[in-house]
């Protein structure tokens, strides 16, 4: 079987990371990229060894090749694209490239709006192209764990889940205080940009989609009211910053002692892992702001609450303020109960009374380190799928996530206009 040949649209960390597990299957090659930052645009071109000619600053200009576009009287160089630009920026290219026949590997979310999400997953069952939204949740080995003991019938009819996705307080700041997800209008809401993982998974689980939808939240603390007495507006100049949970000198700094942490986060803080690059990012890049002078406006902890037809119902909170670590899940049936931590399982019995614990064995927790291996499993399903011609081969199609991108849209009207929204 030879391997899928891939154009990489969009450099960034995102994108960076399913080449890579694309690559690492030995089943794929990188043979484009655009990428308008050039040095996130040149590391890529000699990482993947994608030739000269074949590396572009925009879409635009990659898909006027004729060698990538089919115009050139032979088959395309590249069969598939991972469409890895800001959110906003999806919408062009994947409707283009699916027109082309490109087979899609999209980041999540779809797009910000539901006409631009729609206008992409027309174009991919018009052009009948395979096409995957990034909701790796899907794909890791914990959530096959859970799926099987809900559809084994363990636990009986389910009946409700309360389920917690932990942001972390330093990595909410560094995306969604200072980083490119601190804004509606430029990215989106929250529970678009973080969430619509949770809320596709959740969908998952209840293998059904809500018909009620009700929401709560707001930006509390991140915002000028709450700055301290004595602070400046970066933290390198900051009198507030030893004691401050929010200190961009502390974090970055321990990222930069931990090779571990040099792709993400520092990666987006700095391109170049010294000491010196690093003190110049924060007193003149966005990750060195203070977190209560920044323009940030999307909320720092919300509830959803959904109702489904069979009378199920679900709660789900997003919260700023926890440590980063895996979603914490409840879910309650009318004969066991199942307490999940994003590794382990216990499921509590009703007729026995007795306990079971059950390891899925997944490490990860975080964008960080691969969210459990579901970014693997996502990109290895996607890179079959291709090879093989199976759609099948994927846990949900562009269809399914619009679907759920529906619901995250219905809860983000109902928390702006304070009422329950009727899907």
């Amino acid at each position: 079987m030879s391997a899928v040949t891939l154009a990489l649209v969009g450099a960034g960390l995102r994108g960076q990371a399913y080449a890579r597990h694309a690559v690492s299957t030995g089943q794929a090659r990188v043979v484009a990229v655009a990428e308008p930052d050039p040095g996130r645009r040149e590391a890529a071109a000699t990482e993947f060894g994608i030739a000269p000619e074949f590396v572009f600053e925009s879409w635009s200009d990659l898909v006027a090749e004729p060698r990538l576009s089919g115009q050139a009287g032979e088959p395309r160089l590249a069969v598939a694209a991972i469409v890895a630009t800001q959110d906003r920026m999806h919408r062009d290219p994947a409707v283009r490239l699916a027109d082309l026949g490109y087979h899609l590997l999209i980041e999540k979310p779809l797009a910000p709006t539901e006409e631009d999400a729609t206008a992409i997953v027309e174009a991919a069952v018009r052009n009948k192209v395979i096409a995957a939204v990034c909701h790796v949740m899907r794909y890791t080995p914990y959530t096959r764990l859970v799926k099987g003991l809900l559809d084994s019938g363990r636990i009986g009819k389910l009946v409700s889940v309360q389920h917690l996705e932990p942001v972390g307080w330093w990595h909410f700041a560094h995306s969604f205080v200072r980083g490119n997800w601190r804004n509606t209008e430029e990215s989106g809401p929250l529970l678009l940009t973080k969430c619509c993982h949770d809320i596709d998974w959740l969908v998952h689980l209840f293998g059904q989609l809500p018909e009620r939808v009700s929401s709560f939240g707001s930006l509390s603390h991140f915002r000028p009211s709450e700055r301290p007495a004595g602070a400046s507006d970066r933290c390198l100049d900051c009198a507030v910053e030893p004691t401050c949970p929010y200190s961009a000198k502390r974090r970055y700094e321990q990222a930069l002692a931990d090779p571990d942490e040099h792709f993400w986060p520092l990666g987006a803080v700095t391109p170049i892992a010294t000491e010196e690059s690093l003190r110049a990012a924060l007193r003149d890049g966005p990750y060195g702001r203070c977190v209560y002078t920044c323009d940030n406006d999307v909320v720092d902890h919300q509830v959803v609450n959904l109702a489904f037809p069979d009378g199920a119902t679900c709660s789900f909170t997003v919260s700023a303020f926890t440590p980063m670590e895996h979603r914490r899940t409840r879910l309650q049936g009318t004969h066991g109960y199942l307490d999940g931590d994003g590794r382990h399982v216990t499921l509590l019995d009703f007729v026995t009374g007795e306990t079971e614990v059950f390891d899925s064995d997944a490490g990860g927790s975080s964008a960080g380190d691969g969210h459990g291996g579901g970014d693997e499993g996502l990109t290895e399903a996607f890179i079959a799928a291709v090879a093989t011609g199976d759609p099948t081969l994927l846990p949900s199609d562009p269809v399914e996530s619009l679907a759920t991108h529906r619901v995250v849209w219905a809860a983000e009207e109902a928390r702006l206009r304070d009422e329950v929204v009727r899907l």
